[in-house]
């Protein structure tokens, strides 16, 4: 049985990942940094067990693959899934919160796969995922330290993946659309960009799982959308961001319907 370690699997995308993989077969270890949500996500997904993670710990990370290797076997899969999104003017966020944005969404990437790696290596065998973001495309106004992180962790992503293809280690990075959790709590969305569900990004996960490494867009068809930006004058680009919404989208926003979300990730 593959054991695979899912962070930020108390709620949302990493809950809908650890539920999937659990129902392919998998022993999952649901990390979070809230415990609660760890313990009840477990209580509902067969074959797993929760632990508490502050993926921005480095040395935790290491304890708890050690941990879970002795009582559950080799980590196979790492899912690096944990992050966090304040969204708002440039100005409104200071540099305690950039940072945060990166030590949680960058180095908390960082921190599993040398967690994971001296194993995976020593095995020639395993499989790394990290959740990016189609905000690592494409960046939006109000967004700009959150898409500067998801950028990195594509290009961690693309780095790993080609540094240790024959090695037998297989890295993966997914980039979801708009995804209905907390995440975009008060946003308005944008025209023509779908929002899936947690359960369409576990299903493109499963696939990587599968096929291997690459970068996964989901909705698929993003991939030429996103393409596309690349050869398309700037003002071409610009214009369609302020006709579909883009450029708003997360400067214009119901901030009453995030406080509960900000206070959150405010608080760790």
């Amino acid at each position: 049985m593959t054991v695979a370690v899912v962070t930020g699997a108390g709620r949302g995308i990493g809950r809908a990942i650890a539920a999937r993989l659990a129902a392919d077969g998998a022993a999952v270890v649901i990390a979070d940094i809230d415990a609660d949500s760890a313990r009840t996500a477990a209580a509902g997904i067969a074959h797993s067990v929760a632990r508490t993670l502050d993926v921005t710990d480095a040395q935790a990370f290491s304890d708890l693959v050690a941990e879970v290797e002795a009582e559950l076997g080799p980590v196979g899969v790492l899912v690096n899934n944990a992050g966090i999104m304040p969204i708002g003017p440039f100005e409104s966020h200071d540099a305690a919160t950039d940072r945060r944005v990166f030590d949680v969404n960058v180095h908390g990437v960082l921190n599993g796969v040398r967690a994971v790696l001296p194993g995976m290596l020593a095995r020639r065998s395993g499989h790394i995922v990290n959740i990016s973001s189609t905000a690592g495309a494409a960046t939006p106004p109000g967004g700009t330290v959150y898409a500067g992180s998801k950028h990195a962790v594509v290009g961690i992503s693309d780095g790993l993946r080609l540094e240790f293809a024959d090695r037998g280690i297989s890295v993966s990075v997914i980039l979801p659309s708009f995804t209905a959790t907390e995440l975009i709590a008060g946003t308005a969305g944008v025209r023509g960009m779908p929002t899936v569900t947690p359960e369409q990004v576990a299903d493109v996960v499963a696939q990587a799982l599968r096929r291997g490494s690459r970068a996964y867009f989901v909705p698929r068809w993003l991939r030429g959308s996103m393409s596309s930006r690349n050869i398309l004058p700037t003002k071409v680009n610009d214009a369609v961001a302020r006709i579909s919404g883009a450029s708003r989208v997360f400067l214009d926003f119901d901030r009453n319907a995030r406080q509960a979300y900000d206070k959150r990730i405010e608080q760790g």
